[in-house]
């Protein structure tokens, strides 16, 4: 099964360049359930792999001016603690290994992808409603600390599940930056998971839950699948891809659910 791992790798950089979505959100259970990884070498394999490749994607947003690093910031204020503290809490209530989170961890997967498909499906009707309903003048202070919040309950469920950093933080920005162009949330949101997913990428790898063979293999397919994804991304309809995706991820995250 070896050579799978490339071609997988492949498959889901492909859908990430043309979607845009976290690969977490299709690596992680394509992981669990089609290769039959332990849910726990799945999640910390996965934000490694999610660093690497997202790093790309911070740069090229970077050169063109589209990352609000305050943002970036203040989010990653909260994330990282959150993802450092979460980690270690994970450590002392099971002595054995993180492997024996094996229930938590599916379950929280699960909803992850459930809430993720929710964002995918909803995204434009969100961003509408969150302009509608902005304040005339709103707090900075108040923005920076709700900001601060989000990042840390980003930092808990991307360290127990890979998932989260992307769809979920992008909707999350739109409320709380409501007036900020669309591109520039993207932006945000992609350069603040670098640092999140490779914190809690590292803390796995002290806690023994990363392959590095299967992440070399996860890479070799999936950086060329992100580079002719995102390059014919304008020939594939959007409004098609994102609903079959949606749905592919509310049974993905059903069946993880009943299965824990």
């Amino acid at each position: 099964m070896d050579w799978m791992y490339p071609v997988a790798g492949f498959a889901v950089g492909s859908i990430v360049g043309l979607t845009g979505v976290g690969g977490g959100s299709l690596m992680t259970p394509l992981l669990v359930l089609l290769f039959g990884v332990s849910p726990a070498v799945a999640v910390g394999t996965d934000l490694l792999y999610a660093s690497i490749t997202k790093a790309g994607g911070t740069l090229a947003h970077s050169l063109k001016g589209t990352v609000d690093w305050g943002i970036t910031r203040a989010m990653a204020y909260g994330s990282l603690p959150a993802a450092a503290l979460t980690l270690a809490a994970l450590h002392t209530w099971f002595p054995g290994g993180i492997g024996e989170a094996k229930g938590l961890i599916s379950f929280a997967l699960g909803i992850a992808l459930l809430l993720t498909a929710v964002s995918l499906i909803f995204r434009k009707h969100i961003q509408a409603f969150a302009q509608r309903h902005a304040p005339a003048q709103p707090d900075p202070q108040r923005t920076f600390w709700l900001t601060v919040m989000m990042g840390a309950i980003l930092g808990v469920l991307v360290s127990i599940s890979s998932v989260g950093a992307g769809a979920l933080g992008v909707t999350a920005l739109f409320f709380l930056y409501p007036s900020l162009p669309a591109h520039r949330i993207v932006g945000s949101d992609i350069a603040h998971a670098v640092p999140l997913t490779l914190v809690a990428g590292i803390g796995h790898w002290f806690l023994g839950s990363i392959n590095w063979v299967l992440l070399g293999s996860l890479l070799i397919g999936s950086l060329p699948g992100i580079w002719i994804g995102s390059h014919i991304s304008a020939r594939v309809p959007e409004k098609v891809l994102r609903p079959i995706l949606a749905g592919m991820l509310v049974l993905i995250g059903m069946k993880l659910i009943a299965a824990r």
